[in-house]
């Protein structure tokens, strides 16, 4: 295991540009190995989660390439033709990879075995096996529906119209891009909205899809086997990536940083929104479309920051971000209590669970409930001075990370290896901001 150590920092300053989107970087390399023709992907996450994507899509027939420029070339076989693979697809810790390939495969008349790391054999598939066994997919792995997991894919997938019991992006975009190769229209319905790059990106390759917004809900229909025409993508900043030098500039006084390029995805952008209400002093310039995704370029000073409630509702459009966001909140005055978050509980790890473990070893009050957490700040700051399990998960490593920068104590991360999975050089990045992020234990 590879440990980290933070410390109190002086003034970060300057641009710092953080990795591509993953959300948009798997989907990228997914729809362009669909797609006939070249698609080149600029910007790129080249994280682990990604670079795993970029495996499972060779071995289901894509060629995709890194050209010396850092641009990535995908040549797509076209809906409907996959090979069916040799060999096991291992997908790391990456969940979004695992279910939105297993739909990938599910439309598809093809066997594929899926497994991945100790954390992603630990979370539950079974939302999306419901879904596309309906469409005609059979699926034999451990109780639970976890991983190895065989899929079998429909011989005759039939079309279905489905609501997600459970806010998911990955579970709406899996019967979306099973019903690729369906005929007829597939349909999903969300009673809550969530992250919408999957129907972006299917109409920027040429499908059609539709979207209404109904009493029951938003309502997404795709009209099966269209031809995908390849397109090419420039791949904005990740927002939950910023979110963490965003955070640590906020709480380390005197600080000035810009993040360039970012995605603006309103749907994306919740805990961008919550630190504004929390007092951040936050301003988005030079705004722009790039593949049918808004991004733009984010200023972010130091705030005093005060406790707030966040609404249920904004959950999923900042469900991986609540971790640096309970940061934020450890350094607010007052209350911020968070409600809407027991998704939190089925991520890499029980990110509820370690989020208030860890603040609370390093000092903070907090309250953890199946469904809530709340986090007390205090003017007198956070304490620090502990070493938290990281859990295998990248968000939980970094969120720590982050408090210790603001902390009075060092807080040290038994295990820094995930992080590489959405951001690679996150270190180094805040180092060169001014931060003090050193290798090993708390001394």
């Amino acid at each position: 295991m590879t440990s980290l150590t933070s410390s109190k920092s002086a003034a970060l300053s300057g641009t710092l540009k953080v990795p591509g989107d993953k959300s948009i970087s798997h989907r990228s390399l997914i729809l362009g190995g669909l797609a006939i023709g070249r698609t080149a992907v600029s910007g790129l996450l080249e994280g682990e989660d990604v670079l795993a994507t970029a495996a499972a899509m060779r071995a289901l027939g894509a060629s995709v390439n890194r050209l010396d420029d850092g641009t990535w070339e995908v040549f797509g076989r076209g809906i409907g033709t996959l090979d069916e693979p040799e060999d096991v697809l291992d997908l790391g810790n990456s969940g979004t990879a695992a279910r939105l390939l297993m739909g990938l495969v599910a439309g598809h008349p093809i066997n594929a075995v899926f497994t991945g790391d100790a954390s992603l054999r630990r979370r539950p598939m079974g939302r999306v096996i419901t879904p596309l066994s309906q469409i005609g997919a059979a699926f034999h792995g451990r109780a639970g529906g976890r991983l190895p997991l065989c899929v079998e894919g429909a011989t005759d997938p039939l079309p279905i119209r489905y609501t997600l019991p459970v806010a998911s992006a990955q579970v709406k975009s899996a019967i979306l891009l099973a019903g690729l190769n369906t005929p007829g229209e597939t349909t999903v319905i969300e009673p809550e909205k969530t992250r919408d790059h999957t129907e972006t990106m299917f109409r920027h390759f040429g499908a059609d899809v539709r979207v209404e917004d109904l009493p029951e809900g938003r309502v997404i229909t795709l009209t099966g086997q269209p031809e995908f025409k390849a397109s090419d993508i420039v791949v904005p900043a990740d927002p939950s990536s910023a979110a963490f030098p965003a955070v640590a500039a906020l709480i380390t006084p005197d600080s000035d940083i810009t993040l360039p390029a970012v995605g603006l995805n309103p749907l994306r952008f919740g805990v961008f929104e919550t630190l504004i209400e929390m007092g951040a002093d936050i301003e988005i310039s030079n705004r722009r479309i790039e593949a049918g995704e808004p991004i733009g370029d984010i200023r972010v000073r130091s705030s005093a920051l005060k406790g707030i409630e966040v609404p249920a509702e904004r959950a999923p459009s900042m469900i991986d971000e609540y971790p640096i966001l309970s940061v934020a909140a450890a350094f607010a005055e007052g209350a911020t209590i968070m409600r809407g978050v027991g998704e939190l509980r089925v991520k890499e790890s029980d990110r509820l669970g370690a989020m208030a473990r860890g603040l609370a070893a390093t000092g903070v009050r907090v309250e953890e409930g199946e469904d809530t957490l709340a986090v007390t700040g205090s003017s007198n700051g956070v304490a620090g001075g502990a070493t938290i399990a990281a859990d295998l998960d990248h968000r939980i490593a970094m969120s720590f990370l982050v408090l210790g920068m603001g902390a009075q104590a060092p807080v040290a991360i038994d295990d820094a290896r995930t992080i590489d999975t959405s951001f690679p050089g996150f270190a180094d990045l805040m180092r060169g901001a001014g931060a003090k992020i050193n290798s090993g234990a708390v001394t």
